[in-house]
């Protein structure tokens, strides 16, 4: 099932994909948000709220929201694959790889949904591509153990971890380059955990005006699924709603010789096997 967030009305609000279209759920279930929604025992019953229900709004002309809004916390993952980690040393960045997955928050006031524009900002002219897989909690847990990983994953989507990069390497914590606003594209929507084998290696395109600049696969990851939930949630309590950015592969414009950055005018999208297409224009910041 594809679950997603969306604006109607001046309101937040969310549903399931039906064919076409959407088949809204907030009032059907009593649930207000998808989070709220995930974290419920209606989670489990989903097909059968769903089953005989007819689209009610379509899909083209929908103002997407990111599929979590107003996700708790937004938890990513540094140069998580092995052929993003090569590119970098290849760019004479050189760099250990860290023993313990390395991780940085982002603030949800910084996602924008499917079709939104990425805000490139007026304090730089280095705004850069991350195609990433997201992965959605469903289930809460504090040092959840790796080998029960898998049972607190609700689904999966897309993440465009947008970076502005000389602002991430204002220090060493590159929280600062990583949240402003318009830069997270988060979506279209969720698929089901149930609709993808755990660990299964999806395949990863991200296109710039229709070029391809990103084509790898999950199975370059350095630290897997289970093992980010694991960490992360030894540092804190993982909740319905929260959101794991996984890592980016090779291919980002920071790492190209020469280097490339998007600008207004572009588009950029992110395709994941299995799950859909991400697509955001570039504008500049009014």
């Amino acid at each position: 099932m594809k679950l997603l967030s969306y604006l109607q009305d001046g309101r937040e609000t969310w549903g399931a994909v039906v064919g076409d279209g959407v088949v809204p759920l907030a009032a059907r279930t009593g649930h207000a948000t998808l989070a709220d929604f995930l974290g419920s025992p209606d989670f489990d019953r989903r097909d059968a709220l769903v089953q005989g229900l007819a689209a009610e709004l379509p899909l083209e002309g929908l103002h997407f929201l990111p599929v979590i809004p107003r996700a708790e916390k937004i938890v990513c993952a540094v140069r998580n694959y092995m052929d993003h980690h090569q590119e970098v040393i290849a760019a004479g960045m050189q760099r250990e790889l860290s023993e313990e997955p390395p991780i940085f928050l982002r603030v949800w006031r910084s996602q924008v949904g499917h079709g939104q524009p990425v805000v490139f900002p007026r304090v730089s002219d280095t705004l850069d591509w991350e195609g990433e897989l997201a992965v959605v909690i469903g289930k809460p847990g504090r040092d959840i153990p790796a080998e029960r990983a898998w049972e607190h994953v609700a689904g999966y989507s897309i993440y465009n971890d947008v970076s502005v990069r000389e602002w991430q390497f204002h220090a060493k914590q590159i929280a600062s380059g990583k949240n402003f606003e318009g830069t997270g594209p988060f979506g279209p929507w969720m698929v089901t955990a149930d609709e993808i084998a755990p660990g299964r290696n999806l395949k990863l395109v991200t296109r710039l005006n229709g070029e391809t600049v990103q084509d790898s696969h999950t199975g370059h990851m350095i630290f897997s699924i289970p093992r980010l939930i694991a960490y992360a949630s030894t540092i804190f309590t993982l909740v319905p709603g929260d959101v794991i950015a996984t890592g980016t592969p090779a291919g980002v414009g920071w790492s190209r010789r020469p280097q490339r950055f998007m600008k207004p005018g572009d588009v950029v999208e992110v395709e994941i096997e299995g799950i859909g297409l991400l697509r955001n224009p570039v504008v500049a910041q009014a």
